[in-house]
Parts: structure tokens; C-alpha cells; sequence
């Protein structure tokens, strides 16, 4: 078995190098002004958080191809609050407005928040001349802690994305560090020790960071010139070697966002994150749990609407969870589908959840109010699966 699956993660891997998509990356942030904050805070006068001890009774876990929580079944009626005021970890962070906004979030039925951790990831993250990552400041690490007590507070489980293509995009302060650390196995080595399994054997105690997301949108990463134009080659063992850190160090769920559907589909694609291809990269304990996949309505044109198929429909690996890590809070304005309609639609075909774009209304995709609108919806029809311990 371990042969033929090796036979066919070469093949796949072959495919990669002459990939190509129809589709374009639809960048949701601007690069942010030039920064000059990645040094050491340890000067500045931080107030220790100490970190949620759980007792394991309310850990997210992966049987049978979905989720359960403390042994029940959940599916996850979430959003995204990637942000508060962009780089908010290590640079901006507002520990009261985290605290109203997740209060608010599970008052209207909302039990999972997808965050980004780094966003332009000029901040935060240290670098040695040689370009390998040394480590994490001592504000980012404390601003981290801060919003891991929220969560497990207000009882809101988190997915938390390491980074984003916005670090390799041109213009933001790091972003020839990041295209040099995905190219290059000693770099990547270096994040994986200094920040990945730092961030996973941390936080591996709170039961609510259920899940890491390794990247949000490595597409564009490959696909654009902007963001680096990468081969698919280095990313695939670059995603590889941060699973298989976070798998050996914790019990954390780990998924990557992406940001075309057929990219995580040997049906409609290539499946970029399929555990044929990460263990032939990466070697043992470099799978994804589940798959995150997103869509907006520009993808319609080619791969129609997931308010409207199931993860069968579209070649997903049905052996995990998969759910919509982003799509915009307005549903489909294309085919005419509110959140409400499509969220609905979502979970009667199978998916396991979903994580509308954005409970903070960052862009003209939507915010509170039809984040709000779908989750008291589905709150109404489903309360125990969306708060099985309730």
C-alpha cells in the first residue's frame, strides 16, 4: 500500500510543476504602510496572561470524517474575524474589543472564529541576517495569549492561520524572507522549530484552538507575481514539514485555506495538501485532519456554487471533514442565495461547516449582521450540534 501510494504522490507530484489556473487571486487586505516593529518587546511592561489548562473535555477531535467536540458531534457555525486593526499580534492588539466581539459571536450562535495571526508578517516574527526565523517577540507571544483566555472564556474555538499570502506580497516588510523561507528546506526548518511548534506545544492545553491553518490562499502564492509566483514543488514540502510539527508536538487540527477549490481536488485539479503528496514532501505525520476550501462568486464561471454541491460533488476527500473557510457573508449575490439560504444548503449537503468573510465587515463582502443572520438560523434548527456541551 505504502509503495503504490508512493508511485502515486510521484505521479501527482510531476503534475505540479505544470500546473496552471484560470482563476485570479482576489487579495482581501492592502499591504500595510512600511513597519519597523519585528524587534524584541521584552523592554516593554507586559502583563503575564496565564495560559488555559483545559481538561481535554471540550477538545475537537476527527472520528468517522467529521467533527466532534468532547465526543459529540459538532458542526461548526463559524466566521472569520481575521483582524481587529491588521497585524493586531505583536503590533495592535485590543484585548476589550476581542472580548465584546466573540461575546457577541456566541450570543447570535457563532461557536468558531477563523483569525489570521500574521497578516503582512512584518510583525511579530524575528529573522537573522541569514533570513531564518529566531523566534517570536514577546508582545506577539503575550498578544496570542491574551486572545487564547478570550476564546476559551467566551467558549468560541479558533482556527488560527499561521500566515497569509500577504507575507510573500511585494511591498510588505518581510516578504522576501517569506518566498525564501518556502524555497529553501533549512528556512523552512528554522519557522517550523521557532514559530510553528512554539505556537502548537503552547496553546496545545486550550481545548479551544481546535485547528491550525497553515496559509491562507497559498494559491496565490503560485499564481501570482505580486505574492512570489512559487512552484507548487517547495510549498507542498514547505505545508508538509509545518504539519508534521504541529502532529508530533500536539493534539491541534491542522488544515490550509484554499483559495480555489480544484486545488484541493484530484477530480477538478490537484489536491496540493493530499496526504499522498505531503508524506512524499514531507514524510510521516504530514497530513491535513481537514480541508478548508473558499469561494466567491467569480469561481461560479468554472466550478459552479458549493452553496449548491456537496464536497462529493466536488472530488473532496470525504474521509475528512471539509468545510467553506471563507465566502463572503453576502452568500452569492451571482445566483441569487443569501447566507441564510446558502448556509443551510451547506449543511444539508454534507459540509461541516462553514466561516462566512467577515464578522468585522472588512470589506463590501458583508459583516455582523448577515454573519448574525445565518448563525441564529441555523442556531434555531441545530443548537446541539452547534453547542454540543452546552
Amino acid at each position: 500500500m505504502k509503495t503504490f501510494r508512493k508511485r502515486s504522490a510521484a505521479f501527482l507530484a510531476a503534475s505540479l510543476m505544470c500546473l496552471s489556473f484560470t482563476g485570479c487571486g482576489t487579495g482581501t487586505t492592502e499591504s500595510s504602510p512600511a513597519e519597523s516593529g519585528a524587534s524584541s518587546s521584552a523592554a516593554e511592561n507586559l502583563v503575564p496572561v496565564e495560559l488555559v489548562q483545559s481538561d481535554g473535555s471540550a477538545r475537537i477531535t476527527v472520528e468517522n470524517g467529521h467533527f466532534k467536540a468532547g465526543g459529540k458531534d459538532i458542526w461548526m457555525c463559524g466566521t472569520n474575524t481575521p483582524w481587529d486593526n491588521w497585524d493586531d499580534f505583536g503590533r495592535d492588539f485590543d484585548a476589550a474589543f476581542w472580548r465584546e466581539h466573540f461575546a457577541a459571536l456566541r450570543e447570535a450562535g457563532i461557536n468558531s472564529s477563523r483569525v489570521w495571526i500574521l497578516c503582512s508578517g512584518s510583525y511579530g516574527i524575528q529573522f537573522d541576517e541569514t533570513g531564518a526565523v529566531t523566534g517570536m517577540t514577546d508582545k506577539f507571544w503575550n498578544d496570542v495569549d491574551q486572545l487564547m483566555a478570550i476564546a476559551a472564556e467566551e467558549k468560541i474555538y479558533i482556527m488560527a492561520t499561521l500566515m497569509s499570502f500577504d507575507c510573500c506580497k511585494t511591498g510588505n516588510k518581510n516578504y522576501k524572507r517569506f518566498r525564501a523561507m518556502i524555497q529553501d528546506d533549512a528556512l523552512t526548518e528554522s519557522y517550523v522549530q521557532n514559530y510553528v511548534i512554539p505556537f502548537a506545544k503552547r496553546y496545545d492545553s486550550n481545548d479551544y484552538l481546535y485547528s491550525i491553518d497553515l496559509c491562507n490562499e497559498p494559491d496565490w502564492i503560485h499564481e501570482n507575481e505580486e505574492s512570489g509566483k512559487i512552484d507548487w514543488k517547495p510549498m507542498v514540502a514547505f505545508f508538509g514539514k509545518c504539519a508534521q510539527g504541529i502532529h508530533q508536538n500536539s493534539d491541534i487540527l491542522v488544515t490550509t485555506g484554499i483559495g480555489y477549490i480544484p486545488n484541493n481536488s484530484d477530480e477538478r485539479g490537484t489536491n496540493v495538501v493530499s496526504d499522498q503528496l505531503l508524506e512524499y514532501y514531507a514524510g510521516a505525520d504530514s497530513y491535513m485532519d481537514f480541508y478548508s476550501v473558499h469561494f466567491y462568486d467569480w469561481m461560479i464561471e468554472w466550478h459552479k456554487n458549493p452553496f449548491m454541491l456537496s464536497p462529493k460533488d466536488y472530488g473532496l476527500d470525504t474521509k475528512k471533514p471539509n468545510v467553506l473557510g471563507e465566502c463572503s457573508a453576502k452568500g452569492s449575490e451571482k445566483d441569487g442565495i443569501d447566507l441564510v439560504q446558502g448556509a443551510q444548503q451547506l449543511y444539508e449537503n454534507g459540509w461541516d461547516g462553514v466561516y462566512p468573510w467577515t464578522s468585522t465587515g472588512t470589506d463590501n463582502n458583508g459583516g455582523f449582521a448577515e454573519v448574525t443572520a445565518y448563525s441564529k438560523n441555523m442556531l434555531a434548527q441545530i443548537k446541539d450540534l452547534i453547542f454540543p456541551l452546552d
